[in-house]
């Protein structure tokens, strides 16, 4: 083909490629594959979580409403949730939005945000507190701090966290956030972030002589536990049967039995009072499987213990921790149309341990929906699919399979150069 030939046809091909509109795709831009589906029975240690993008209720009716369920051992309570940690999945409940007075059990809320202030650098552990005379007015579990003294973050987190001590909760609160009231109406907010609709605090310390709406359920209660467990440093105060404070003078010992006697006990928090009853939310790991048993309005310190310990023991029991395994081979490169790169694979994505009743494990299918092609110019961390693991039709888990880079959009030059190296 002579010269001016080719470049007539070059041309006519361009400005035909530029008035093409292609076809959808996933997402809106290009044509989706057929599903992928495995079968995943071999489990892989995972070094990310990742938060599941929908859950497993196993007590709840179809249309996820609240409803009294009986638990598969016997709990004396007002209402109880077993939670799985790392997907949020209940696997047990009872009443578990019924509004109580939670106690004590407040204070996860206090020391999730304080957990969050450590983590962005809003706060140190060695940061000093002054505390205030109203503080120190705090009545009931206390290590009567006085106006004026000064403690470190660190061991005000000690007496908040393992003594459940009112005068150090507040002191932390008005240290962090300037004020009770302040402290109070953060509480709030980070629940409402949560998703805890059954709740409203009226303090950061659970103590309720005074109060009527200082509310909450065992499945907010479970909420926000497994928000704090996301912070691995506040094990350094939930795991401790005891220490001390003011070079040994103060001593401090949990009013979690759980943590000395239960395997694997990762906290969490109790509460006593006489609306409130006896409450725990308790937490353990063995292996991959984290679990959080909630029970509140026990008549006895005693029946709180033994009831979250036998939910923990049916869950330990009847559960599994599966982590999938994403063959890379399943997930082909996506075509980019008029992109300055000719195709895009996308990453893959840390699989977080999925829970299944023993004996399941075998069943759990593996979806793989990903796009054939995208337009440019695609963005870096951009949906091109998702993997979808499920047990007899039921979703578990979903992650995003996603663009791990920029590819911007071809240039009517870069075009043109393009046909014109094609048909050399």
């Amino acid at each position: 083909m002579n010269n001016p030939l080719k470049h007539t046809v070059c041309l006519i091909l361009s400005l035909a490629l530029l008035t093409l509109t292609p076809a959808a795709a996933f997402a809106g831009s290009g044509e989706a594959v057929e599903p992928v589906a495995a079968e995943i029975s071999s489990p892989e240690q995972s070094t990310e979580k990742a938060d599941a993008a929908k859950k497993t209720d196993y007590t709840a009716k179809p249309d996820g409403s609240s409803t009294k369920s009986t638990l598969p051992v016997p709990v004396n309570a007002k209402s109880a949730v077993l939670m799985d940690a790392g997907s949020g999945q209940i696997l047990a409940q009872s009443n578990a939005h019924d509004r109580l007075y939670p106690a004590s059990v407040t204070k996860i809320m206090p020391l999730l945000l304080v957990m969050e202030a450590l983590d962005k650098g809003d706060l140190t552990l060695r940061d000093t507190v002054t505390v205030t005379k109203n503080a120190a007015g705090k009545g009931g579990s206390q290590i009567w701090l006085k106006e004026g003294e000064t403690m470190s973050v660190d061991d005000l987190l000690k007496a908040a966290a393992i003594y459940s001590a009112n005068d150090a909760c507040t002191a932390l609160g008005e240290h962090l956030f300037g004020s009770e009231e302040a402290f109070i109406r953060c509480l709030n907010e980070r629940a409402a972030e949560l998703g805890m609709n059954d709740t409203h605090f009226e303090n950061g310390t659970g103590l309720d002589d005074t109060v009527t709406n200082h509310l909450t359920s065992a499945n907010d209660v479970a909420v926000m536990s497994r928000e704090l467990l996301k912070h691995p440093q506040i094990l350094n105060y939930t795991t401790v049967w005891m220490d001390y404070l003011r070079g040994g003078v103060t001593q401090l010992v949990n009013t979690n039995k759980i943590i000395r006697f239960y395997q694997g006990a990762t906290g969490l928090k109790t509460g006593t009072t006489n609306k409130a009853g006896c409450c725990v939310s308790a937490s353990a790991k063995r292996g991959d499987l984290h679990l959080i048993a909630v029970v509140m309005g026990s008549p006895t310190s005693d029946e709180r213990f033994d009831g979250a310990k036998a939910l923990l023991n049916w869950g330990f029991a009847n559960f599994a921790a599966l982590t999938p395994k994403l063959d890379p081979a399943l997930v082909p490169p996506v075509k980019v149309l008029r992109g300055t790169a000719e195709a895009i694979t996308p990453i893959l994505p840390q699989l977080d341990p999925v829970v299944l009743k023993k004996g399941e494990e075998g069943k759990l299918k593996q979806e793989i929906q990903l796009a054939l092609d995208v337009q440019a110019p695609v963005e870096q961390g951009q949906a091109l699919g998702k993997v979808i693991y499920s047990l007899d039709g039921v979703t578990l888990a979903e992650y995003p399979l996603a663009a791990p880079d920029a590819v911007g959009k071809m240039t009517f030059g870069e075009m043109f150069m393009r046909l014109l190296r094609a048909l050399r």
